[in-house]
């Protein structure tokens, strides 16, 4: 099988860590071009003491370490000043390195000894890097939040998830038009939306809708993350794959909430 071939299958999950890690389709996606050609035109260089996720991993956050923040920041200034100058505030209160650890395990899944070798650190400074990583989010950022999901327990467990972290909720909706009602009605900060809702409507669709009338930060939830996960067109900037763990949840808020201009410092 050729190291393309292996690399294919977690092509999707790269750009969904590259999505959170900067809080844009877009420029998460360049890194993700970035690494490829990157191994196109070394493949001698492609890690080979490791499995080619693992590998794929590392050769991306040597291309994100060496990037120049300045630069990354003028890249994606037409997606929006005044947002991009909050995240650029937020950087410089939190280690990057912090962020990175928190993503790799909660939303990727990598175990301590893992996300150490992606991130240079020793094993044991992983905990450390994800506990300050969230005591800084946390402290930084609440919301109002809006929940999309019609299956009762997992709306239930999520609306538990969120009250935990700080943020309040305005709702819960089951149906595309019930969630532009709630949304109309009281403004989140916040969207967390499922894909398939209980009258065979769209989360997809609600959010749209949502988004014709007031921005808002949207994170997906979807037992098919693959699909939204192509960089072909247009998709979501956060996406939380069924089943998730908490931390997952716990991750996606906060990195959300890290980029959006109208979060309100806790406390």
């Amino acid at each position: 099988m050729s190291l393309g071939q292996q690399l294919a299958p977690h092509l999707p999950f790269l750009r969904r860590y590259a999505r959170a890690l900067t809080g844009s389709q877009s420029h998460g996606d360049k890194y993700v071009r970035a690494t490829l050609e990157a191994i196109v035109a070394a493949p001698e260089q492609f890690p080979q003491e490791v499995d080619p996720r693992l590998g794929l991993y590392r050769t991306f956050q040597a291309i994100w370490g060496s990037a120049n923040m300045d630069d990354g920041a003028a890249d994606t200034a037409g997606e929006g000043d005044a947002a991009e100058a909050v995240a650029r505030a937020r950087l410089a209160r939190m280690t990057p390195r912090s962020r990175q650890a928190l993503l790799l395990t909660a939303m990727e899944g990598f175990t301590p000894e893992d996300t150490a070798y992606l991130v240079d650190v020793d094993a044991d400074e992983v905990e450390t890097l994800v506990g300050e990583a969230l005591t800084e989010i946390e402290k930084q950022t609440r919301a109002r939040v809006l929940i999309i999901e019609d299956e009762p327990i997992i709306a239930m467990d999520i609306e538990t998830i969120v009250r935990d972290l700080g943020h309040d909720v305005t709702g819960v909706a089951v149906t595309r038009d019930e969630a532009v009602a709630l949304a109309m009605e009281d403004r989140p900060g916040l969207v967390l939306a499922d894909i398939q809702l209980a009258d065979d409507s769209s989360g997809i669709d609600a959010v749209k809708d949502i988004l014709s009338e007031f921005a808002v930060p949207v994170i997906f939830i979807t037992a098919f993350p693959e699909r939204l996960l192509t960089g072909e067109r247009p998709e979501p900037t956060f996406l939380i794959t069924k089943p998730f763990q908490r931390s997952t949840v716990k991750a996606a808020i906060s990195q959300a909430l890290f980029f959006d201009q109208a979060t309100v410092p806790a406390g």
